[in-house]
């Protein structure tokens, strides 16, 4: 625990106020290109690997915002720093 939260609840709110920081950089900055964009090649033959996208996606899942865009969300900061609040605040099992 850290503080009085745990681990995984400062996990997912750390890793969600870094998606609305990324959210709002632009396209061509290397950090957004790496972490939004879809890479390109072959991998092999296994079960694929869960990307920091598809976390990020599990987590608005929880909260009940899986369909939203998250980088349209997060250029509105005010908007951005409530979701992250819920999901500090959800129960982990």
């Amino acid at each position: 625990m850290v503080g009085n939260m745990p681990t995984v609840q400062v996990i997912k709110s750390r890793r969600m106020r870094r998606a609305g920081h990324v959210g709002r950089m632009g396209e061509n900055r290397d950090v957004y290109r790496i972490l939004v964009v879809k890479s390109e090649g072959k991998r092999l033959l296994e079960r694929p690997r869960r990307s920091w996208e598809d976390n990020i996606k599990m987590d608005l899942q929880e909260v009940g915002c899986g369909g939203m865009d998250r980088i349209d969300v997060a250029q509105d900061r005010e908007r951005w720093r409530a979701l992250v609040n819920t999901v500090m605040k959800l129960r982990v099992p």
